[in-house]
């Protein structure tokens, strides 16, 4: 279950000091991999940084890294124990992201840790990951509607909500591409909050960072993964006086061209879980906006003219699947609809009935072959193989999808 305040947060920390500086992330997309890239670039510069993300992908202990390696399971599983110990001795009752925000920031504490690179959960204002007090840096990714039963229903509600992440003295980077209107309600939350707040724009590369403009020169890349990247630089160059004065962004941009983000646009081989030799597109675009990227890439580096892209999809319920699907879905394409199992730590997370998905992919006028395979996964997998028969294969819709995919993949190899 959800539950969204920092009561319980704080009386799960009241006695735990948090002694690392913080940069927070909140957004709808992008969070994730401005995290990711921050901590590299940190760990990069020899800073001692952990990082906080959600959800895991394989084990519920891969969302957190203490210089870009996941954290023991071990120290994880010890440090949990103890977290869960002293909620029922307290009786707090504190939900799964809690005890999860709560075991991450003692490992840090635990690991000595100098900078935590910490994403929000869901939305800000009442995340409990807003329970930080030592921030850096504040970035706002980009903001499109995700969460609405929890964050509101309007572009400028949601924004309204991820900027309860700002702090006074702290400065704020701003995505520049996100809807205008988001942009206005963030900016004013700034202003009232009298900060600095840097709107940052992928096409206009801040001319201080040379090293940006010529990583993008180097890398084919779409526009959401340079906003990212221009977040993250923006970032580090606001955060580095107050941890490294002699340390150049520009010397650290470079190392980014090795960052890869798992989940996320990922070529993975499907061996030995199924018969193909050509790379499979894994990506976990789980809401409209995301998935307008997906499409985006997937039209052009994967479609070829008189060829189709084989999918197989799942979506958590209560998505808006059509939204989600229809837009990048084309007709004489062929469809596999699955499920993903149980998620470990979110018990309240469910898949969408495989026979609603493939009801509604059949809506897509002149879609090829659409073919529902409940739980099995695997069987999904296979069957889509063979349906493309070396063409493009894309496999989407969830992260938690992916999480299935690459476990299996694991577990096959092992």
């Amino acid at each position: 279950m959800i539950e969204l305040g920092l009561s319980r947060i704080s009386s799960l920390l009241q006695q735990t000091p948090l002694p690392w500086k913080a940069i927070h992330i909140a957004g709808t997309n992008g969070k994730g991999s401005i995290s990711a890239y921050l901590s590299h670039l940190l760990a990069s510069g020899g800073i001692r940084c952990g990082r906080f993300t959600s959800p895991h992908l394989i084990d519920r202990w891969d969302c957190i890294t203490i210089d870009e390696r996941v954290v023991q399971e071990s120290l994880f599983k010890q440090i949990e124990a103890r977290v869960k110990l002293r909620d029922q001795t307290l009786g707090i009752g504190a939900s799964e992201f809690e005890l999860l925000t709560a075991t991450a920031f003692e490992i840090f504490n635990h690991e000595q840790v100098e900078v935590g690179v910490v994403e929000v959960g869901m939305g800000g204002r009442l995340d409990a990951t807003n329970i930080l007090n030592n921030v850096l840096v504040s970035v706002i990714s980009k903001i499109g509607l995700d969460h609405q039963a929890f964050l509101g229903n309007t572009i400028e509600q949601i924004a309204r909500e991820k900027a309860g992440i700002l702090k006074t003295g702290v400065t704020c980077v701003i995505d520049g591409t996100n809807y205008p209107s988001a942009i206005e309600v963030v900016q004013d939350h700034a202003r009232e909050l009298d900060l600095k707040a840097h709107l940052v724009y992928p096409d206009t590369p801040d001319r201080q960072l040379p090293s940006l403009v010529s990583l993008f020169e180097q890398l084919d890349l779409q526009t959401h993964q340079k906003a990212n990247i221009s977040c993250a630089a923006a970032a580090l160059q606001a955060a580095l006086p107050q941890l490294r004065p002699n340390l150049d962004t520009n010397n650290l941009i470079p190392h980014l061209s090795s960052v890869e983000w798992p989940g996320r646009l990922q070529r993975i081989a499907l061996a030995p879980l199924a018969t193909r030799n050509e790379p499979v597109l894994l990506d976990g675009a789980h809401n409209a906006q995301s998935a307008e990227v997906l499409g985006e890439y997937v039209d052009r580096k994967l479609r070829t003219p008189g060829k189709k892209v084989t999918w197989v999809i799942a979506a958590s319920h209560g998505k808006d699947i059509r939204s989600l699907f229809h837009p990048i879905i084309k007709p004489s394409d062929d469809v596999a609809t699955t499920s993903f199992g149980p998620v470990d730590g979110m018990p309240w997370v469910k898949a969408a009935n495989p026979e609603e998905l493939s009801s509604c992919v059949l809506d897509i006028q002149g879609i090829g072959e659409v073919q529902s395979f409940g739980k099995d996964t695997r069987g999904a997998i296979e069957w889509a193989c063979s349906k493309a028969n070396g063409s493009p294969l894309v496999i989407a819709g969830s992260l938690y999808l992916v999480s299935d995919v690459l476990r299996l993949l694991r577990e096959t190899r092992s």
